[in-house]
C-alpha cells in the first residue's frame, strides 16, 4: 500500500506510526489496519519490537501485512 502526502503527493514511508514527508516537511500520523477486516490493529511494543494484533479474530499480523492509512 503506497501512502501518499496530502499536501504534495509525494510517496511516504510508515516508520513507528507516522510518515516524514521530505519532500514538505509534514508529519502524518498513521492507523495500522487490519489487512483481512481493515478494522484498527492493537500496536505491541515491547523491548523495541513493534507487532500488531488483530482483536477481531485474524491474530497477529506481519508488518509487511498491515495497511497504514492517514489520519
Amino acid at each position: 500500500m503506497t501512502i501518499i502526502c496530502p499536501a504534495c503527493q509525494a510517496t511516504l514511508e510508515p516508520e513507528n506510526g507516522m510518515a516524514h514527508c521530505g519532500n514538505c516537511g509534514n508529519d502524518i500520523a498513521l492507523v495500522a489496519r487490519c489487512p483481512e477486516c481493515h478494522l484498527p490493529l492493537q500496536v505491541l511494543k515491547a523491548c523495541g519490537a513493534v507487532d500488531y494484533f488483530c482483536q477481531n479474530g485474524h491474530g497477529l499480523i506481519s508488518k509487511k501485512r498491515v495497511e497504514f492509512e492517514p489520519v
